[in-house]
């Protein structure tokens, strides 16, 4: 009898099987990275912090693109302490034996003009005469670096293809001084673009290094516990002792001296360069322990027994299985890392201690602004803007990094 039931509903519960399996396979499961992001788009004040980073970003990528002013032509007679103002501007350079200046895209138009000139004779010359026309255009070609040295400090060769392509779309046109001039007549919306390239990258650039340093060093001491793991964070404690602004100043204050930046340029290395990886080297005492307090309660989860079972070596352990756990904590400590680091980079440049002229940074930009403000002299835009792009960049990064924060959290996750 049981058989025969057996046998008569076996159909039935095939049949409620294939059903059932039919019906799980059109659910689909949403990652946590999607769910996250998800939630994020329902926080509009996160998304427009993000939009104002986007923005930003692409403006100081592509600020050679933009038909702004030059941020070092300096015009201290004419056009010192001018107001914010809609007044037009027009790209001019001193070229050649003249006293007077010129429109850069004519004096560049008369270098490509000789240019051509002696490559068209190159052709039908001799040897001697073709040594001769080669070394004339290799000074026409150096003359127009220099031209374009002028507007601005030693463009690389992706700068200088913006720049040809925006001299080829707008021409000598200028945006109006909208942020208004310094003391010496420099347009300050110009070089609030193209400080927020050193800002932006010592910003990521040092963010990066102390996360390396931080996840791998509070990994390592989370993994392999014991004495190891009481050395490793002996040595943070004392680390935290120090005072790491007078390391800092005491480093730059070295790489200042002029034979230790000859000796630098010689090796290809720029003390700009270094000044990221030593403030990215200060600030990953608190990562390793964030770090190491996860491990020490991942290490004893089911898949790292099964990763130890199947063999894998202790720095797969860590750098394939537990670090890729730990991404949402380390993406959110990223965000608001960036602002802290900005933030010391800006202290270093307002007290001259930053990157070296004609580079420049919001924390130059403010300082420049404070020394020249006085009470007889109502300067406001030189201390605003520069304040006001900081502010907001440090707003925007704070909030973003609050809001991930809320989003990766699983148990936030129905609120």
């Amino acid at each position: 009898m049981a058989e025969t039931i057996g046998k008569k509903d076996s159909p039935r519960s095939r049949e409620s099987w294939e059903q059932l399996f039919a019906e799980a396979t059109q659910v689909q499961g949403v990652s946590l990275g999607r769910d996250a992001w998800r939630r994020l788009r329902r926080n509009h004040t996160a998304m427009v912090a993000i939009g104002f980073l986007i923005v930003l970003a692409s403006s100081s990528f592509l600020v050679p693109l933009l038909p702004l002013q030059s941020p070092q032509a300096q015009y201290p007679e004419e056009r010192a302490f001018l107001a914010p103002n809609f007044e037009p501007f027009r790209l001019l350079v001193v070229d050649g034996d003249r006293a007077d200046e010129i429109p850069l895209t004519a004096a560049l138009a008369i270098r490509n003009q000789k240019i051509a000139k002696y490559q068209k004779e190159f052709s039908g010359a001799n040897d001697s005469e073709r040594m001769i026309l080669h070394e004339k255009i290799e000074a026409e070609g150096e003359g127009k670096r220099k031209i374009l040295n002028q507007l601005w400090a030693t463009p690389n060769r992706w700068d200088r293809l913006l720049i040809s392509v925006r001299l080829w779309v707008f021409g000598d046109w200028c945006v109006p001084s909208l942020c208004g001039t310094d003391d010496f007549g420099r347009d300050l919306l110009s070089r609030l673009l193209w400080g927020s390239r050193v800002s932006l990258l010592v910003g990521v650039v040092a963010t990066l290094v102390s996360l390396a340093i931080g996840v791998t060093y509070g990994a390592t001491a989370g993994y392999l516990g014991g004495r190891i793991d009481n050395l490793m964070m002996r040595i943070v404690d004392m680390l935290y002792c120090i005072p790491f602004i007078f390391v800092v100043i005491f480093i730059i204050s070295i790489l200042d001296q002029e034979h230790i930046k000859r000796q630098l340029l010689d090796w290809g290395i720029d003390k700009t360069v270094i000044f990221y990886f030593v403030i990215g080297a200060i600030y990953w005492l608190t990562m390793s322990r964030v770090v190491r307090g996860q491990v020490c309660s991942l290490r004893n989860e089911q898949f790292i027994d099964a990763a130890r079972t199947a063999g894998a070596s202790t720095r797969r352990i860590i750098f394939r299985h537990l670090i890729p756990n730990l991404l949402s904590i380390v993406i959110v400590y990223l965000t608001l890392t960036i602002p802290s680091v900005m933030l010391f980079e800006a202290f270093l440049s307002f007290l001259g201690l930053g990157v070296d002229p004609p580079r420049v940074s919001w924390g130059i930009l403010a300082s420049e602004g404070v020394r020249v403000i006085t009470p007889l002299q109502n300067l406001w835009w030189l201390v605003v803007y520069p304040g006001l792009a900081l502010g907001l960049t440090l707003l925007s990064l704070n909030h973003l990094g609050d809001s991930l924060r809320d989003a990766l959290d699983p148990r936030l996750k129905n609120r």
